[in-house]
């Protein structure tokens, strides 16, 4: 009778566990291991993942930009240049432009700006709107040039110390055509 007894309560026991376990098991009809759900090794995961990573970093990354149509006739052709990823503070003097290459963005942070171009402008990725040549800059808009030869200048009204954060190459140029070290 105690044989009996012992076995009916682990019985109880095993089937009680399988029943918790089977209730904290997602609720699909996909069995671990089989094809809609398959078993992969560590290793495996590991090199696909990384492989995948470094496609996806090298897409974002890409090299330069093609040269477009319109970046040979433009004489301010940036020539210096931040990390790809770092987004660096500089001050704008009045007088000053600052132009940038293609793809590269600016914050405006401070002080009154308007934007530089001899065509279209700039994108306005804030406000999802372009911005044409003499069209006041919002602060803390994210601007991107779309081409070289287009940036921002000190609005002929400001009053106010210009600071702007860029990422990417650019240059700052005053009034008298010079280049200023950014």
């Amino acid at each position: 009778m105690k044989h009996k007894l012992t076995v009916a309560l682990a019985a109880v026991a095993i089937s009680s566990g399988l029943i918790v376990a089977y209730a904290d098991a997602p609720q699909s009809n996909v069995m671990p291991g089989s094809v809609d759900d398959p078993i992969i090794t560590k290793s495996y995961f590991d090199q696909h993942i990384s492989e995948k990573i470094a496609e996806e970093l090298s897409k974002l990354q890409g090299g330069a930009p093609a040269a477009t149509p319109d970046q040979s006739s433009h004489p301010e052709k940036p020539s210096s240049s931040s990390s790809a990823s770092e987004l660096i503070v500089i001050q704008l003097e009045n007088g000053q432009t600052l132009y940038g290459e293609a793809g590269t963005e600016i914050i405006v942070r401070s002080g009154q700006t308007v934007a530089v171009s001899k065509d279209d402008g700039l994108a306005d990725v804030t406000s999802g709107k372009d911005i044409a040549a003499g069209g006041k800059i919002e602060l803390n808009h994210l601007l991107i040039v779309p081409r070289d030869g287009r940036g921002i200048k000190p609005d002929a009204k400001n009053k106010q110390e210009i600071f702007v954060m860029v990422r990417g190459n650019y240059k700052v140029v005053d009034a008298d055509g010079t280049t200023v070290a950014p």
